[in-house]
């Protein structure tokens, strides 16, 4: 029986992992990916963490990670398929209960816990940290899936090599976007950024350093209806939303920067979650199921950044602290 189990190993859940092991909790971070970091990992560069200034995100990802390997951290790769809350006075518990092991976070609370199973086994645990991240959202227009490897990709930083020289299109318009086109434009003949309003969401100072880029051209009010090609992109179709106006802009890549989705679907049926899928959890990032907290960007917040990641997984970790001393004492 594990205090904590965290699942996923990007800053939130490294974070947690870090605090978990020195609050002396019996805890395990599962991680499907093959090396932790998260999305960080394909970050070109992180600006604004306090002390790193200008580290790539690999490095920053490396970095969570050793800090957890130095602390004896224990981590499994493995993939969750689901989270079961146990019930009180159950076969289940009164095993569970015999095996308890010794440490913080002893006897039974509001729930007698949870049961966790993966594609390589089942885990027992008090608590558990969802720290899952969140995916790429996509367009969902025609020849995006056709072409998805083909010139059409989710991340600049990590394919954006291939178009040394070429031309390509970012559709967005919030932060990650705008990186993408700032960072494409170092190698690309040309670069267009299509955003479907009239002004970009991203920051300030990333707004003015992709409109001091030559190569960069910013189409206002666009929207992107097909991405055409037949073993390579070819082309994309946009059309104007103020205008109507259709037109065909050839390029070679297309980036698509337009949000992110939580990886909260194993958790939709234990805990509640809001209408676009996050974790809904507070700033103590505790779930409406109790024992549940949620932490990185699965959770409703209004900023997802490494830094409020990385604080979410050390006021988890606090709260399910305070949890399981509560619990001991009931």
């Amino acid at each position: 029986m594990y205090d904590v189990v965290i699942m996923g190993s990007g800053p939130a859940g490294l974070c947690a992992a870090i605090y978990a092991k020195r609050a002396g909790l019996k805890a395990v971070t599962l991680e499907k990916s093959p090396m932790s970091g998260g999305q960080v990992l394909n970050t070109y560069e992180v600006d604004n963490y306090p002390g790193l200034p200008g580290i790539n995100g690999f490095d920053m990802g490396m970095k969570f990670r050793e800090h957890a390997d130095k602390l004896g951290c224990e981590f499994l790769n493995d993939s969750v398929l689901s989270v079961t809350p146990i019930q009180k006075d159950t076969e289940l518990v009164r095993a569970a209960s015999s095996n308890t092991v010794d440490g913080a976070g002893e006897g039974a609370g509001s729930n007698a816990g949870f049961v966790i199973e993966t594609e390589g086994g089942v885990l027992h645990t008090k608590t558990v940290v969802a720290a899952m991240g969140a995916s790429h959202a996509k367009l969902g227009i025609p020849g995006e899936e056709e072409l998805s490897g083909m010139g059409v990709s989710y991340c600049a930083t990590c394919d954006g090599a291939f178009f040394r020289g070429r031309t390509t299109a970012v559709i967005g318009g919030g932060d990650v976007a705008v990186e993408d086109a700032i960072f494409l434009a170092r190698g690309c003949e040309k670069v267009y950024l299509i955003h479907r309003r009239d002004e970009l969401r991203a920051a300030k100072i990333l707004q003015e350093e992709l409109l001091s880029l030559p190569n960069v051209e910013v189409i206002w009010d666009t929207v992107v209806e097909r991405i055409n090609g037949e073993d390579q992109v070819e082309s994309i179709s946009v059309k104007n939303k103020k205008t109507g106006e259709e037109a065909q802009i050839a390029v070679d890549g297309v980036f698509v920067a337009v949000g992110i989705l939580p990886q909260s679907e194993i958790m939709a049926d234990v805990t509640a979650c809001d209408e676009k899928g996050y974790l809904i959890a507070g700033e103590d990032c505790a779930c409406t199921t109790p024992g549940i907290f949620a932490a990185g960007d699965i959770r409703t917040k209004k900023l997802r950044q490494i830094i409020t990641a990385a604080a979410d997984g050390a006021n988890a970790i606090t709260s399910v602290q305070e949890y399981l001393i509560e619990a001991k004492n009931k």
